[in-house]
């Protein structure tokens, strides 16, 4: 069979149809996949055919939310109306059509023109981080302007006819299968979708690692730049330092020339989170569903500092769980970070962390139940027979 997928945004959006699309391609089925042109690179290491998707999206500068969002918004509005073209020319012959949250419109007009069958990834639940009215008006445009273009009639699809995978585990929120009941099996949970790629770094850091004691994780993400990484370096040095602790840095987006440095921190561009995580005493990052995902099988805690969209929501997960606690990155301070570090290295903290990741799935299992319901969605809407359900 031949599967189209296509993501927009940061890494954190491609990975996980680069993890799906690497397990259906080794299943023997045809995969090529849409992604913004700097995100081909990841494509292509999975072994998968890629084909440039919209503009390039540019990290942002840290700001207010706001005005964070303003961009995004705008950003968005015009990614889409240039990326209609792409998923058309995509789709064509694909027996099943994969594509993201902000995507999903756009793919739902595309797979209604083949008459194909529309399935979507979702990292955190649609109903606790609803679009809003600024996020339909910035997509209508483009919705219109498609739908015009392929010669279908106005207005929306119906809701609720296609596959929505959540790729989080059921364990994060609680009760949502049980409310979800109605929809027919059409929001089966698989856990996090990743590729566990090794980077350059990996050996070095590790082999820094084993040096010593385990450190701190820090990390950042690919999407917002921090407004100085000197000062952040900073904090985090001080901060290790009252603790006793070492602190590994991952720099994400943000470019950390004329930092601060310090004999107990080492500072990395990217790294394998499977690899290096579980060798730290805990993680600290930006709340990336991907990321969050990583420090939680890692079975170690979790300390969020969180900016925008879903990040308060992963650290409101941690916090539910009790395997770590957010807070907003604005409002974090040298004091504040050493009581967070202090909580979270405490015994029961610990504890709890290994217990949740017991309990998680693994990322082998997560990838072949996203590609199990895949394939039985495809081969439904060919046979015309009910499509099976395999997730957990």
């Amino acid at each position: 069979m031949k599967f189209a997928l296509a993501s927009y945004g940061s890494r954190g959006d491609v990975e996980p149809f680069a993890a799906v699309g690497r397990e259906l391609l080794r299943r023997g089925h045809d995969v090529c996949i849409a992604a913004p042109p700097h995100m081909l690179g990841i494509v292509e290491s999975a072994g998968l055919a890629g084909l440039a998707y919209g503009p390039n999206p540019q990290a942002r500068h840290a700001a207010d939310p706001l005005s964070m969002m303003s961009e995004l918004l705008d950003h968005v509005s015009r990614a889409l109306t240039e990326s209609g073209a792409t998923l058309t020319r995509l789709a064509k012959g694909a027996d099943l059509l994969l594509t993201g949250t902000s995507e999903q419109e756009l793919a739902a007009n595309v797979a209604q023109h083949y008459g194909i069958p529309l399935a979507a990834l979702h990292f955190f639940p649609a109903s606790v981080l609803a679009p809003g009215l600024l996020f339909e008006s910035a997509t209508a445009h483009a919705d219109e302007a498609q739908r015009q273009a392929l010669g279908l009639p106005a207005g929306q699809l119906v809701e609720g006819a296609s596959l929505e995978i959540q790729a989080y585990d059921e364990l994060c929120f609680p009760g949502l299968a049980a409310e979800w009941l109605k929809s027919g099996g059409r929001r089966p949970f698989v856990g996090a979708l990743t590729l566990e790629l090794p980077t350059d770094a990996d050996d070095e850091v590790l082999s820094w690692i084993a040096a010593g004691t385990p450190p701190i994780y820090f990390g950042f993400g690919s999407s917002v730049r921090l407004a100085s990484a000197a000062d952040t370096v900073a904090v985090i040095g001080e901060a290790c330092a009252q603790l006793g602790e070492r602190a590994l840095i991952c720099s994400g987006a943000s470019e950390f020339a004329d930092i601060p440095q310090f004999d107990h921190v080492k500072v990395a561009d990217t790294v394998n989170h499977a690899a290096v995580l579980p060798a730290c005493r805990a993680v600290v990052h930006h709340g990336g569903a991907g990321t969050t995902a990583a420090g939680m099988r890692a079975g170690v805690p979790t300390l969020i500092l969180w900016r925008w969209l879903d990040q308060p929501i992963w650290a409101d997960v941690v916090t539910r769980l009790k395997v770590g606690s957010g807070r907003q990155f604005s409002d974090t301070t040298l004091e504040s970070l050493v009581a967070d570090l202090r909580s979270l290295l405490s015994p029961q903290c610990v504890a709890r962390a290994r217990e949740v990741a017991a309990r998680l799935t693994t990322p082998a299992e997560s990838v072949a139940l996203a590609a199990d319901l895949l394939e039985d969605t495809a081969r439904a809407a060919a046979t015309g027979a009910p499509a099976g359900s395999r997730s957990r």
